[in-house]
């Protein structure tokens, strides 16, 4: 029904700078937030920033001042540009959207399937 597809993750060498890009398909009238969330191994999901569709951002403590989230509404599409990019960034990087469709009317959330980023030292 919806799809969300993360795309730009990599290797990269520590201070480096890394662009992840997730589209959104599918039946959608319109997408609430969008974020990015991040799990690295033995620890838990935790989010590193969401945007609503007005444009407000919030971000993680962890990544303030390195990491930028932004959309583009036409496109149905989140992105999180990663700027001074630390080993502890490793992770495997998610999509979260929170899609009103065509058929429920009311907005449920999307994962995408993850993108693995790993910086290292």
């Amino acid at each position: 029904q919806v799809q969300l597809v993360e795309s730009g993750g990599g290797l990269v060498q520590a201070g480096g700078s890394l662009r992840l890009s997730c589209a959104a398909s599918g039946s959608i009238l319109s997408i609430n937030n969008m974020g990015w969330y991040r799990q690295a191994p033995g620890k838990q999901r935790e989010l590193v920033a969401a945007i609503t569709s007005g444009g407000s951002t919030n971000y993680a403590d962890s990544v303030k001042g390195r990491f930028t989230i932004s959309r583009d509404n036409e496109k149905n599409t989140v992105y999180l540009q990663m700027n001074s990019l630390k080993p502890e960034d490793t992770a495997v990087y998610y999509c979260n959207a929170a899609v009103i469709t065509i058929v429920t009317m009311w907005p449920e959330d999307y994962w995408g399937k993850g993108t693995l980023v790993t910086v290292s030292s």
